[in-house]
């Protein structure tokens, strides 16, 4: 994982901008492997999720994958309060959507763009490995894009994303959305500085995934059930896959949809316009003069 072996730290490209970063790879340090805590063996099943790192890296004990972790996370954390801020200050309101590759998730965004376009200000960082396939067709639907490969990367960081921020320029009260790498593992840990992390699950990956992913779906706050249009043709069982997300996160929000059809899609539109609507009072109230203090004898 990204926080443990720190390989988010590679060659990142934001279009017109090069960044190297030296990571965890590169440094060349050998370290003793903490073998009887990094994992448990029982049987046929070997975690190695035990021990206070909840990973496991070759060679390197559990103290070192902690301290490694809370040095990238802390770093990456500090970049996100100023991406929040900053899109505080503005209005915008800022979405993180997360999925596994072909879960429909650039389907389902330029479905949204399309559909609201002339009724709301949007625009969109899109992440990727390599090419600028995605971004591309988000331009396609006429909303501004600005495209991030990660190289081996396997996820968005704020740095990034605040990189790509001062490129964009997202217009005062618009949303901003960010389609982070197709992954359900390394993006749950990184905070860009959204305001909500949505994933996009598709019935093709089967009702488990949450209790396969539980970290990823513990930290969002919407799950868009995509694909909803092939129900009758797969073996797949909502109500278990909503018991599991439930088991993972009680505060789930659940909306089953389908961005080729069209259904359930509204529901999606409406989230949106009242998470915009809540962004939109919030930033009108941290730019309310202050009331007058009453006069004190």
């Amino acid at each position: 994982m990204c926080t443990v072996c720190g390989c988010a730290e590679d060659n990142v490209r934001v279009e017109d901008h090069e960044h190297a970063h030296v990571g965890a790879h590169a440094h060349g340090l050998a370290h003793q492997h903490d073998h009887g805590r990094s994992h448990a063996h029982s049987n046929d099943n070997h975690h190695y999720g035990h021990g206070p790192a909840h990973a496991h890296a070759p060679g390197m004990s559990q103290t070192r994958m902690v301290r490694i972790e809370q040095d990238i996370l802390s770093k990456n954390d500090s970049y996100a309060r100023t991406n929040r801020q900053r899109m505080a200050e503005k209005g915008v309101l800022a979405i993180n959507l997360v999925s596994s590759p072909g879960s429909g998730k650039t389907t389902l965004l330029t479905r949204t763009l399309l559909d609201l376009k002339d009724q709301l200000p949007m625009a969109v960082i899109e992440g990727d490995q390599e090419t600028s396939n995605d971004a591309d067709r988000i331009r396609a639907t006429g909303v501004r894009a600005i495209q991030i490969n990660t190289g081996k990367g396997c996820h968005l960081d704020a740095h990034q994303v605040g990189h790509a921020i001062n490129t964009l320029g997202p217009e005062a009260g618009s949303v901003l959305f960010i389609e982070n790498v197709g992954n359900l593992v390394c993006p749950a840990a990184f905070d860009l500085g959204e305001a909500h992390k949505v994933i996009i699950l598709s019935i093709t990956e089967g009702e488990d995934k949450p209790i396969k992913y539980p970290e990823m779906f513990g930290a969002a706050d919407l799950v868009l059930l995509n694909k909803i249009d092939l129900l009758p043709h797969l073996l797949f069982k909502i109500d278990k896959c909503v018991e599991y997300l439930r088991r993972v996160n009680s505060k789930l929000q659940i909306l089953q949809i389908s961005a080729i059809t069209g259904q359930g899609m509204q529901d999606w539109y409406d989230w949106l316009k009242s998470a915009r609507q809540v962004r939109s009072i919030g930033h009108s109230l941290q730019k309310a003069p202050e009331l007058e203090k009453p006069v004190r004898d």
